[in-house]
């Protein structure tokens, strides 16, 4: 086994550049299943990441209210306490569209919306100054507002001097901002979400005004509250939590064309299969490559086999068993293909975390691609280097002997 070890390297380093040629193949295969299978993986650890920090413990509710039936906020309340054990949090959700102006600045792409005082813990936010909305402040419908670190900066502006970004945090609160021509007082500015100088920009994460969704429901003229959030305290309970829901919704609208219940996790979930249905199907567009290689082994070690006719006829004149000669050959293949591998293993992992580096994300090698992508390499060796091996051991030693 040794000697058939060492005559294989010998043989590969006697004829470099064929050698080199032949584990291009192996080479080029296994890094591109490695750059392929880590980019995607990477971009699956991303995307959980994003939803993530959007809470994946969340669960949407949309209801359309009928003439005949409607779930008022209270009755919404109501089954959330009798589910304290399911439930973390709760908030309706109210979205309106009105004008944002601060003295004689309207600020267009600022976001508006009421909730109850849960929302802050439902995004998992937290006041830098101030304070939060409150229960009382739902009950009074009191004109007051919760604000994002941008909208902040922009009602610290006294005239044309801007007192910069630590004061702005401490002198917004008690100023007002105007909502459809009303003013609401600044109780409370949440901490900067945005880490990047370039996004904390128009429309960015904390260009935001949160208000009681009380006030939000008589600015938005609606009768009903049609969306809600609600937390699962535990991950692992989100399926209980939106069968709970969806049969309270039923019970109450009698309709499942009515209604709509969406986990967060769910989304993830779909989201998380398809990634992977991608990263095996990339995984095995590359694996072709591997495939090809083979056939480049197979041939080149027919052509060594050809080349070498004489040297295994004299091997077997001087007693070689077939074994011998067979394990020579399949050995050569193997060292031939294992070295294409990890070459390509060592390339595969560089360039993944260059790419990933580039295109913002964290891509290193995955074990899993490296150990695959190397045990096909080496199967390969093995399968397809057995043919030009048997061919070799089958030779007649007259006939090997009798080649020039």
């Amino acid at each position: 086994m040794l000697q058939s070890f060492k005559m294989a390297l010998k043989s590969i380093w006697g004829n470099k550049m064929r050698s080199f040629l032949t584990m291009l193949g192996i080479i080029i295969g296994v890094a591109s299943v490695i750059i392929l299978v880590s980019i995607v993986n990477g971009y699956m650890s991303y995307m959980v990441e994003s939803f993530s920090s959007m809470g994946v413990n969340q669960i949407t509710v949309q209801y359309k209210a009928v003439a005949s039936r409607s779930i008022d906020v209270n009755e919404f309340y109501e089954f959330y306490e009798e589910h304290s054990d399911l439930y973390e949090n709760m908030s309706p959700n109210v979205s309106v569209s009105v004008t944002v102006k601060h003295d004689s600045d309207t600020m267009d792409s600022t976001s508006v919306g009421g909730y109850s005082e849960d929302y802050l813990a439902i995004k998992d936010y937290e006041i830098e100054y101030g304070r939060n909305l409150q229960y009382s402040d739902m009950e009074a419908r009191r004109k007051v507002a919760v604000i994002g670190a941008y909208v902040a900066e922009d009602v610290s502006v006294i005239g044309d001097v801007e007192i910069g970004e630590n004061a702005s945090i401490w002198y917004a609160v008690g100023e007002t901002v105007k909502l459809n021509g009303d003013s609401y007082t600044i109780v409370g500015v949440v901490e900067r979400q945005t880490e990047s100088s370039s996004e904390f920009d128009d429309g960015c994460m904390d260009d935001f005004v949160w208000i009681p969704y009380s006030r939000a429901v008589k600015m938005a003229r609606n009768a009903v509250i049609n969306n809600y959030i609600f937390t699962s305290r535990d991950i692992n309970d989100t399926e209980t939590c939106t069968t709970e829901l969806k049969n309270f919704l039923y019970e109450k609208m009698k309709s499942e064309n009515l209604y709509t219940v969406t986990a967060m996790s769910s989304l993830l979930d779909s989201l998380n299969e398809q990634i992977a249905m991608m990263s095996m199907m990339l995984g095995g567009i590359a694996g072709i490559s591997l495939l090809v290689a083979g056939v480049g082994v197979m041939n080149i070690m027919l052509v060594s086999v050809t080349e070498r006719t004489r040297e295994i006829g004299i091997r077997k004149a001087l007693g070689a068993k077939k074994s011998v000669i067979m394990l020579q050959f399949v050995i050569e293949a193997l060292v031939t293909s294992s070295i294409g591998g990890i070459i390509g293993i060592m390339i595969g992992a560089l360039a993944s975390t260059g790419i990933g580096a580039l295109m913002g994300i964290d891509a290193p090698p995955t074990m899993t691609a490296v150990v695959i992508s190397f045990s096909v390499s080496v199967a390969i060796g093995l399968i397809f280097g057995y043919m030009p091996a048997s061919r070799a051991a089958k030779l007649n030693p007259i006939d090997a002997l009798r080649t020039d």
